[in-house]
């Protein structure tokens, strides 16, 4: 049995079989990383090379709830679904900043 972790170790990398609803992955269930929480990141961007001159191309999944228990109502896990609109980009949001208003 190993000793605890010291500086600089990490323990083993988590990873989760996650569907992905959409897009060129429709149907498939790959392994994803998870993150110090135990969930898998927002966002999950697929490179794909661009052949005879054309540009490289990115397609973006956004997670999602998988679903919820019947009884008590909890999280099932996390389904990818294709955006294809692409990444969303977010302003920071200052405490001190006044809300835009809509025109």
């Amino acid at each position: 049995m190993p000793g605890p972790l010291g500086l600089g170790q990490t323990g083993p990398v988590k990873s989760e079989n996650t569907p992905f609803t959409g897009g060129p992955l429709d149907g498939r269930v790959l392994p994803v990383l998870l993150g110090p929480t135990g969930h898998p990141p927002k966002w999950y961007e697929v490179p794909v090379p661009g052949t005879d001159g054309r540009p490289a191309t990115v397609h973006t999944y956004r997670r999602a709830p998988a679903g919820y228990s019947k009884r008590l109502g909890l999280q099932r896990g996390w389904v990818y679904e294709y955006a294809s609109e692409g990444r969303e980009r977010r302003r920071l949001k200052w405490p001190w900043t006044k809300p835009e208003r809509g025109v």
